[in-house]
């Protein structure tokens, strides 16, 4: 896979404090297997769907434990570049880039909103090596109460083009790289507890929503939303059994037509 265009989500991880409970859950419920864990590196250890990497599971820092939580990585030709311009745009560093060996660097921001998001520059490592079909990542949308100050900074940062879904319930954003859609941005709702800060929901794929919803409700998840049909694809909201936030889609079982949308400068 070639290394992907500034901005383009690229890696998905998250931090477990109970690792080997992480991969017996997302194991069953998105079918992934695990590589060897690494101990050079926090023993970070690499998700794989039928054969490729499409996601990683890591133990927390010091004084992180229990704040499980799905980070979505966007691409990067120049870490340190992206870091200055996340702070000239009034995002905030949390994390200053960092060479992980020969597979890239990496530093961790804040958008104006609160949503914690990656930054990767690729070396070895360009990414998922699968994305949209069953256990690989599908979409992820930045969850918001103060959607001007996500829309602004992400098209400041990355020069996302903007689409508005029109005649909706929900106020709904599509950030567009050229012609592509790349990434959502979700106004929270009253239906959003107060302490729930501002995130960026990552979906992965599933062959049967519904089954993968059993699944994961089973094994201690909480269904959040859903299952529902969409233009898009059947999916769900979940909690993993560690708190950590994620949907599920079926991307073959669609519904409805199509929403309109409008450019928006």
């Amino acid at each position: 896979m070639a290394v992907q265009p500034e901005g383009t989500p690229c890696w998905a991880d998250a931090m477990f404090s109970d690792l080997e409970g992480a991969k017996r859950f997302y194991g069953d419920v998105l079918g992934w297997t695990f590589g060897e864990s690494s101990s050079e590196y926090g023993n970070y250890t690499q998700a794989y769907a039928d054969g490729k990497a499409v996601a990683a599971v890591v133990p927390p820092m010091p004084g992180q434990e229990g704040q499980s939580a799905w980070c979505l990585y966007l691409a990067a030709e120049d870490a340190a570049g992206a870091a200055a311009k996340i702070r000239e745009n009034g995002g905030e560093v949390l994390m200053e880039p960092m060479q992980v060996g020969e597979f890239g660097t990496m530093c961790l921001a804040r958008e104006p909103s609160g949503a914690v998001f990656g930054v990767w520059q690729a070396g070895s490592h360009e990414g998922f090596e699968a994305t949209g079909v069953p256990g690989a990542y599908a979409w992820a949308e930045v969850f918001t109460r103060e959607p001007e100050k996500a829309d602004t900074f992400l098209a400041a940062v990355y020069g996302y083009g903007q689409r508005q879904l029109e005649h909706q319930e929900t106020d709904f954003r599509l950030y567009d790289l050229g012609q592509d859609p790349v990434l959502g941005r979700m106004t929270m709702g009253d239906d959003f507890p107060p302490e729930v800060p501002s995130y960026i929901n990552v979906y992965f794929t599933v062959p049967d929503c519904d089954d993968a919803v059993a699944k994961a409700t089973k094994l201690g998840g909480q269904l959040r939303f859903g299952p529902m049909g969409t233009p898009f694809g059947r999916f769900a909201a979940l909690t993993d059994p560690q708190g950590a936030n994620f949907s599920v889609i079926d991307v073959t079982t669609t519904e409805g037509e199509m929403p309109q949308t409008r450019a928006v400068s």
